[in-house]
């Protein structure tokens, strides 16, 4: 059974609406960079990575070990939410934002410049490895940041909708690094592979510049400066002391990920490996990031009336029916019916995605949100998305192209999904200023 409804009385904040503008759209800039940086990684490691850092006989084999490289982004994600979760609790959020935006800025300008394995061997990939996991200790640190500093801006009533602005950052990050590469894979081939992938990169240093003109004009979080009086000294430590909270949330936030990491990137290596050209599934992916534009605004602000765990279970659902599906309109070979598939599966995705925002920013105290937000929200990133790319991989390999075990992924998750969202307490209006007893579940 549910747990009942907060009680906790809603406070006004009485922020200026332009300090709350502001601080909606630098979190918007901030997240599309930084996933413009992240999302790029996986579009190429699906791309081209395989062939140039991991050459070998086998192309299966060579594109797992690529995948193996995304999947280390997502492993340091959690390190990142710690690190900067602690320092974001005790110092304030806005310094931290603007540290892991140079950190991903700079890993992925790097990224563009690297010498590959046949100019360097095997220190290739380890450089490559490496600069993924900065990239994932920086955006473990970015999203927390992000969304308290949209959250903790707004007024009760609101959250939804302005951490829905918030939130568009994903799907803009995921429009810019997907046009990037549609339009460098128009390139011949031995210009696309020789330097061609390297331009999508090279671009994040003047993104970067950009970014941290806008970041730093925006002020700190009231609501930390608020609470400045109570800092904890291990803000980690007293989030894990209350586990339940924790881990409903982690098991919540598996299923939206891992939809998205099929559809976004494990697609374009399954889809172009059933004879879809790759420049098809590209152009494909830009109407299904249509989709999330329109969609993720739109549910997060929905959760504004109808609470989060409603319309998130609504999509989890929804996710469990269509999981066979899916794959069976995929594997009709036809362009715009795996389009309108993928586009379904993505609305489905944001119902999920959407209310994530506020429902975990609700659901700690001020003086452990940072790390509450970031290590439940990355744990959930890791384990949905980190690995789902690479284990996909795998197992079609081992059912010789069999989609049925994409499906029973898409299905299973959903369902963990439900059954805690099904134990989590409703959040919508929760004070943003209890006393730090018990984060609300």
């Amino acid at each position: 059974m549910p747990a009942p409804e907060s009680t906790n009385p809603v406070v006004p904040q009485g922020i200026d609406a332009s300090l709350r503008r502001r601080a909606a759209l630098s979190s918007l800039l901030g997240t599309t960079i930084e996933y413009y940086d992240f999302i790029l990684y996986g579009t190429m490691a699906a791309v081209v990575f395989g062939p140039l850092f991991f050459p070998g006989s086998d192309p299966a084999l060579s594109t797992i070990a690529s995948f193996g490289t995304l999947a280390a982004g997502y492993v340091a994600r959690p390190l990142g939410g710690v690190i900067f979760g602690h320092f974001g609790d005790r110092l304030g959020r806005k310094s931290m934002l603007m540290i892991t935006m140079v950190m991903m800025g700079t890993s992925s300008a790097l990224i563009g410049l690297l010498p590959t394995y046949h100019t360097i061997g095997a220190a290739a990939p380890v450089l490559l490895v490496l600069l993924r996991v900065v990239q994932g200790i920086a955006v473990g640190g970015e999203w927390g940041g992000a969304a308290l500093m949209v959250v903790e801006h707004a007024e009760a009533g609101s959250r939804g909708r302005w951490a829905g602005i918030m939130q568009l950052g994903t799907p803009f990050g995921f429009l810019l690094s997907t046009a990037a590469v549609a339009v460098v894979t128009q390139l011949p081939e031995s210009v696309f592979t020789t330097w061609g992938w390297r331009v999508p990169f090279l671009l994040s240093a003047a993104l970067l510049v950009l970014g941290l003109y806008v970041r730093r004009r925006v002020a700190e979080s009231p609501v930390f400066e608020a609470a400045q009086e109570r800092r904890p000294s291990t803000p980690a430590l007293e989030v894990l002391r209350q586990p339940r909270p924790v881990a409903l949330a982690v098991i919540a936030g598996i299923a939206p990920f891992a939809l998205t990491a099929l559809t976004s990137s494990h697609i374009i290596a399954y889809a172009t490996g059933i004879g879809y050209a790759v420049g098809d599934v590209m152009r494909c992916l830009l109407f299904v990031v249509g989709v999330s534009i329109v969609a993720i605004p739109l549910c997060a602000a929905l959760s504004d009336r109808l609470g989060r765990r409603r319309v998130m279970m609504a999509g989890a659902v929804g996710a469990i029916l269509f999981a066979f599906p899916l794959y069976a309109l995929i594997n009709t070979h036809s362009l715009w019916i795996m389009t309108a598939a993928l586009m379904f599966a993505q609305l489905l995705q944001n119902a999920m995605y959407a209310p994530l925002t506020p429902l975990l920013s609700e659901m700690f105290p001020t003086r452990i949100r940072y790390s509450g937000v970031s290590i439940a929200y990355q744990s959930a990133a890791l384990i949905g998305a980190g690995f789902t790319p690479m284990i996909a991989a795998s197992l079609l390999a081992t059912f010789d192209g069999s989609s049925v075990p994409l499906s029973v992924i898409v299905a299973g998750t959903a369902a963990l999904a439900l059954g805690a969202l099904a134990l989590t307490a409703e959040t919508k209006g929760r004070d943003l200023h209890p006393p730090a007893t018990a984060p609300g579940v």
